[in-house]
């Protein structure tokens, strides 16, 4: 599958700004501009890297950066309009791996992301592969852009295989309707967002028997990968 990473940003114009630009650069994107949301997701399987912005609402950018690292070991670069040099200090003082400060070039975060990446030992854009859930009945393959159910090839529209990646992403993980607009059509698609059921129930007639169970509503919430990735 393709390398995740993980934008924390409260600021949307900014978080949609990378998140265009690290999706051109191959990469899969996860948003929020949640640190409590985003404490959640770094314990989460399937996080490659985490662009954290310092100045969060909720809760303080230096305690989402602490607690990335006692779960595990997510590579961290800091956004920050923090810019002294004691700031920067600071903040590698914490466990960030690289630091940019704003304003910066979206560009510059892209290099910066693969540099992190390159250093951990991770693809610089994320090595397409086959990727299986349930135990081998459902496999994304993103190099081919083909998803199989039991051997058979599903014909899936462009909108059915974005839902179905964005899900598959991070198994179990509920992704609202605006997320999925974001992954799949963009943020400036955002009337697009009260279709995206009809789309789900196409993916899940196309997923047979088992679609419900596949794509599982959450209630006033949105959707998630019912089936758990394979080791």
């Amino acid at each position: 599958m393709v390398t995740t990473v993980l934008v924390v940003e409260d600021e949307r114009e900014i978080r949609e700004l990378l998140r265009r630009y690290l999706e051109r650069a191959g990469y899969g994107v996860l948003t929020t501009g949640s640190g409590a949301e985003a404490v959640r997701l770094l314990g989460e399987p399937g996080i490659a890297l985490a662009v954290l912005d310092l100045g969060l609402p909720d809760v303080d950018g230096d305690e989402v950066l602490r607690e990335a690292r006692e779960r595990g070991r997510v590579p961290v670069v800091v956004l920050t309009a923090r810019t002294t040099v004691e700031d920067r200090i600071h903040g590698l003082r914490l466990g960030a791996d690289d630091y940019v400060t704003k304003p910066f070039s979206p560009t510059e975060v892209v290099l910066r992301v693969g540099a992190v990446l390159h250093r951990a030992g991770g693809a610089p854009t994320g090595a397409a592969r086959t990727v299986s859930y349930g135990g081998g009945r459902l496999r994304v393959d993103e190099a081919r852009h083909e998803a199989t159910l039991d051997g058979t090839l599903l014909e899936l529209t462009p909108t059915e295989w974005g839902l179905l990646t964005a899900l598959a992403s991070v198994p179990g993980r509920v992704y609202s309707r605006y997320e999925l607009v974001n992954r799949v059509r963009g943020y400036e698609f955002a009337g697009y967002e009260r279709t995206v059921d009809s789309h789900v129930k196409n993916l899940r007639r196309k997923l047979g028997p088992d679609g419900a169970g596949v794509v599982v509503t959450v209630l006033g919430v949105g959707y998630r990968l019912g089936w758990s990735r394979d080791p």
